[in-house]
């Protein structure tokens, strides 16, 4: 809250109002989320009394900026934006792994707290991803895992045109590594599945990027195995809740990968929308079978909940190299008949009126923003 100066030097009086209000304000978030976890709607009780019952509210979501998630200002121009915007649903909000836990088994989930009682006053939902992966020099897990015990936790991974720095990924081929990730999920799932308004957790894209230290063969297979069996243990924490995977690459792991998520009942998620892309729609051919990413939103459509994600640099361009520059329309026609979305998350970027506009047309004003409103074969039911 702002404070008037010539206010506060009036007299101690002033001060103690202002104090109080501030205290207030507290104290009124505080009680929005203890009432948005106990004002439960009658729908999700029914979804409780079928354990395998998945929230389901398919549209189009916000993707905010992840430095800017606890900034009021820019919050509150976005809770604006979403208010006069029937069509989005709600908003997705990056976490990286030390955001969440500050020591071993020490969590702090006071910025989803706050979040999600500011969106479920307004009748929207909550979407988190969970970073594993940077794409700078920012460290990924939390201090206590860099210890041999977790090989220290993380790798450095470089990038192959400048083989300079390009992040930090996590050992996820060490079994404790993979423990204390599962662990997380448990508290995650413990304290937000039964919440009515909490939608998603989403995990990052697939590529581990190129390790300083190459990895041996078992070890980039047990990576993506253990992936595996954290989204299934994610499905036990999240029996009532839509949980997501970002695939794009490496090519050959995918036909496997994709279907054990589907297996699991995961929901199949993009970390970018790259709608002329030749690796990504690549075929297969009888010398390379492995075929790119786009061509599993068609084959198991219907099967499990399909969620492209629109990031910045796709408003640019079509492709990694070259292309051209998309409409917005372009970009959701690709999503919605091509891969078959029942989500999109759309990153608030320097286009954010621009694609305000397009979901404000009649065509989105429909059930789920226009998008394929059908409860996925992977669910037994879906409530709203």
């Amino acid at each position: 809250m702002k404070t008037n100066n010539r206010l506060l030097i009036i007299n101690s009086k002033t001060l103690t109002i202002s104090t109080s209000i501030r205290q207030a304000h507290i104290l009124v978030t505080a009680l929005l989320f203890i009432v948005s976890m106990i004002l439960v709607p009658l729908n999700v009780v029914a979804a409780i009394a079928d354990p395998t019952a998945v929230k389901w509210h398919p549209g189009h979501y916000y993707i905010i900026k992840g430095s800017k998630k606890n900034n009021a200002d820019y919050l509150s121009q976005v809770y604006s934006e979403l208010d006069a915007t029937p069509a989005l649903n709600g908003m997705m909000i990056r976490y990286f792994w030390n955001d969440l836990e500050k020591g071993k088994g020490v969590y702090d989930f006071s910025s989803i707290d706050k979040r999600l009682a500011e969106l479920s006053a307004r009748g929207k939902r909550l979407v988190i991803q969970v970073q594993t992966k940077s794409f700078n020099n920012r460290h990924v897990v939390p201090n206590y895992m860099k210890t041999a015990e977790y090989e220290g936790g993380q790798f450095p991974f470089y990038s192959a045109i400048s083989h300079t720095l390009g992040g930090y990924n996590i050992k996820l081929w060490n079994v404790q590594v993979r423990s204390r990730l599962v662990a997380l999920m448990r508290a995650l799932g413990t304290r937000y599945n039964s919440h009515p308004y909490f939608e998603a957790v989403s995990i990052i894209e697939t590529p581990m990027g190129q390790p300083s230290t190459p990895l041996t063969s078992a070890q980039a297979t047990k990576y993506y195995d253990n992936w595996i069996h954290v989204h299934k243990q994610m499905r036990l924490f999240f029996p009532n809740t839509v949980t997501m995977q970002e695939v794009n690459y490496p090519r050959s792991i995918i036909k496997s990968f994709v279907t054990r998520l589907k297996d699991a009942g995961v929901a199949l998620s993009s970390p970018d929308l790259l709608i002329d892309e030749p690796d990504l729609f690549f075929p297969g051919t009888q010398w390379n079978s492995d075929k790119g990413i786009y061509n599993y939103y068609s084959e198991f459509s219907g099967l499990m909940a399909m969620a492209p994600t629109v990031m910045p640099t796709n408003y640019h361009s079509t492709r990694k190299v070259g292309g051209y520059k998309p409409t917005i329309t372009e970009m959701l026609t690709f999503a919605r008949d091509k891969l078959h979305a029942n989500y999109i998350f759309w990153a608030r970027e320097e286009h954010y009126l621009q694609v305000l506009e397009v979901l404000n047309q009649s065509a989105q004003k429909t059930n789920a923003g226009g998008l394929d409103p059908t409860c996925p074969a992977a669910y037994s039911s879906c409530v709203k």
